[in-house]
């Protein structure tokens, strides 16, 4: 057994401390989605958009991360003010807001809305993932 094998899970351990002190980042856009328990927007958004956003341009430029209203920001995120209505949709970029639109009125508005957000704040191009 050479010092490389004995010292291997020593540096695998050290790395895994380092990763998890460092905590979450959020350096590449996401989508944070603000809900709560009883949101009936929120479950009509969960039905019609999110079995498929992950697969979408808007879902793989700004994957979704779910936040509750009540618990605040993810760790690692900051928002330009709070969220009162759900659900709300905060674009981030290195844990900082970059746009936000607040409510669900359906899919037609939802997509058109993310995509003047995303091509104001990012180098999205429809169609172009």
């Amino acid at each position: 057994m050479s010092i490389g094998d004995l010292m291997r899970p020593f540096f695998s351990a050290l790395a895994a401390t380092v990763f998890l002190l460092a905590g979450p980042t959020h350096a590449d856009p996401s989508l944070v989605m603000v809900e709560q328990a009883g949101c009936i927007y929120c479950a009509r958004w969960n039905a019609e958009i999110g079995p498929i956003y992950p697969k979408t341009p808007e879902g793989k430029m700004a994957p979704l991360i779910r936040a509750d209203r009540k618990d605040g920001p993810p760790e690692g995120i900051e928002y330009a003010r709070k969220a009162y209505i759900t659900p709300t949709f905060i674009l981030v970029d290195d844990g900082k807001e970059l746009a936000r639109l607040e409510g669900y009125p359906g899919e037609d508005f939802f997509w058109g809305m993310l995509g003047m957000m995303l091509k104001a704040h990012t180098d999205f191009e429809k169609g172009a993932s």
